[in-house]
Order: structure tokens, then C-alpha cells, then sequence
């Protein structure tokens, strides 16, 4: 079965309901995509916490080593990690969610996670949907919100 993202007006509806994002794999230094992404959507309002070991901070905001060491719930987890760690970070994200965990500030939207642009792991996006998250793949957060929120 080939993946399919969601269609456009629920990456809208997701994106116009999330307000905390946990960025993987976020940057500390400005050239990096990660970093340019994750600024973009702090400035759109979006509140980033990094998820990155051995780093303090990251654009103003305190980073912790894993998903799991975060003490308050994440609406969104954007993932700029080579496919070949998608898999594990997806089960992070389903241990989170199981653990009855209140991973999403969002009552009527699942745990989400985005896999950012040419980043591509069929079989980690599959499991995560069975476990009840959405899942966007192969996408550019920033230019989606850009392109969705202009249109």
C-alpha cells in the first residue's frame, strides 16, 4: 500500500489547531534548514521546543535529548532526521500517545508527526497512522503552512 499525505483542508485544519511544535533533529546553527524552518514558524506564532541532545537551547528555547523528556504535551512533531531514524522516533511518539500521556493539547486531532521534505520512510508512516497519528511525508512544513494559509 503507497502512502498518502492528507489532503489540503486537513493539513490546514491541523495546522490552524497546532500550537506546539517539537522539532527533531532542530539545528543550533542558522545556515541549516532545520533552523530556518523551525524560525519561520516560531515568527508565524508557533511555539518550537528542539529535541536535540547535547544543546542547551535552540532559537530562545530550552532542548531536550527526546521526545520523551519533554514535561508538557506537543501538538506536532516535525521530524528533520534521516529516514533511517524515522522508524524509531515513530515509536517514541506511539509510546508517548499509548502511555495515555497527554501528547496532544488537542482533543479532536490525534498525535500528529511531519516528515520533512525529502525525508521518506513508508513503513515507519504506515505504522504511525495505525497507531492512530496523522502523518505528513516528503513535505516542507514551512512551505506547506506558506502555500495552505495564502491561498
Amino acid at each position: 500500500m503507497t502512502f498518502r499525505n492528507p489532503d489540503d483542508e486537513t493539513l490546514r485544519t491541523l495546522l490552524r489547531n497546532v500550537k506546539t511544535i517539537a522539532v527533531v533533529g532542530l539545528s543550533p546553527q542558522p545556515a541549516r534548514p532545520s533552523y530556518r524552518v523551525a524560525q519561520a514558524m516560531q515568527r508565524y506564532g508557533y511555539r518550537i521546543v528542539p529535541v536535540r541532545p547535547l544543546v542547551d537551547e535552540v532559537l530562545g528555547e530550552k532542548a531536550y535529548p527526546s521526545l520523551a523528556d519533554i514535561p508538557f504535551p506537543v501538538d506536532l512533531v516535525d521530524v528533520f532526521r534521516a529516514a533511517e531514524h524515522v522508524p524509531s522516533i515513530v515509536e517514541q511518539c506511539l509510546a508517548l500517545h499509548s502511555m495515555q500521556r497527554p501528547f496532544s493539547t488537542l482533543n479532536h486531532l490525534p498525535a500528529a508527526i511531519w516528515i520533512q521534505e525529502g525525508i521518506v520512510h513508508e513503513d515507519a508512516a504506515h505504522h504511525a497512522q495505525a497507531g492512530g497519528m496523522t502523518v505528513v511525508m516528503d513535505r516542507c512544513l514551512l512551505k506547506e503552512y506558506v502555500r495552505l494559509e495564502t491561498e
